[in-house]
Parts: C-alpha cells; sequence; structure tokens
C-alpha cells in the first residue's frame, strides 16, 4: 500500500462561512466519489484558500462529514496576480493500491480553469452527469 494524493480544487460564491463550506463539502464529496475513497484510508487532507477567502476554514467542512480522526490543516494561499478569485485547494493523502496514474483529480466551478489538461468526470446530477 503506499499513500497517493488527489487533487482537487473549486471555487465558492463568495467569502461567507456558508459558501465556502458548501464549496468545500461538495469537493471532498466528490473527490471520494469518482476515487471510491473510505474516509479511514485518508492519511491527511491539506486545504489552501485564496486570500480573498477569510470568513472561515476549509478544513472545517471535513469536520462536519465527520472526519474528526484525519488530520486536516488549512492554509492561505500565496497571492498571485491575476489568481482565480475565491478558489479552494485540496491535496489528499490516501493511502491505496492504485497507481498514481489511477488517481482522478476534482477540479469543480470555477476551477476547471486551472487545470483544463485534466479531465474531470462529471459530477453525479449534473446535466452531463452520471447518475446511476
Amino acid at each position: 500500500m503506499h499513500i497517493r494524493g488527489i487533487r482537487g480544487a473549486t471555487t465558492a460564491d463568495a467569502n461567507t462561512p456558508q459558501a465556502i463550506l458548501d464549496a468545500t463539502r461538495d469537493l471532498l464529496a466528490e473527490m471520494i466519489r469518482v476515487n471510491q475513497v473510505e474516509p479511514d484510508e485518508v492519511a491527511a487532507v491539506f486545504f489552501t484558500a485564496a486570500t480573498d477567502l477569510t470568513a472561515a476554514y476549509p478544513a472545517e467542512a471535513a469536520r462536519q462529514m465527520g472526519w474528526h480522526a484525519v488530520p486536516l490543516l488549512s492554509f492561505a494561499d500565496i497571492d498571485v496576480p491575476g489568481a482565480l478569485p475565491r478558489c479552494i485547494r485540496v491535496l489528499m493523502l490516501w493511502n491505496t493500491p492504485r497507481t498514481q496514474e489511477e488517481i482522478v483529480p476534482v477540479y469543480l466551478r470555477g476551477a476547471g480553469v486551472l487545470r483544463p489538461d485534466l479531465k474531470t468526470p462529471p459530477v453525479r446530477g449534473s446535466p452531463a452527469g452520471d447518475d446511476a
């Protein structure tokens, strides 16, 4: 078994606790769904928030999902001119026998522009998504 990283990002609609936590919960849920992660396999999760997101720690969303034993840490992202506003980035460290090439990164909402070279599967329930 190896520790692998799952990358993900999303954007919050506003600098409010509700918007930040909703966006983060949606991202974490999708990262888990598409990679078939069991929460007890997660070694740690690192979150960054754009400097214009100050109303809540993104890691709080994972706690709200019941991740009380998983080490979580939120950081402020560096303030790069022209960076994507209201962006939340996640690096989930996962204990898995899968290869890094088998890991599916997830970029939701406005964050899809960060890595157009990576094809993120459609979100469940979206018009292009798989509801099965």
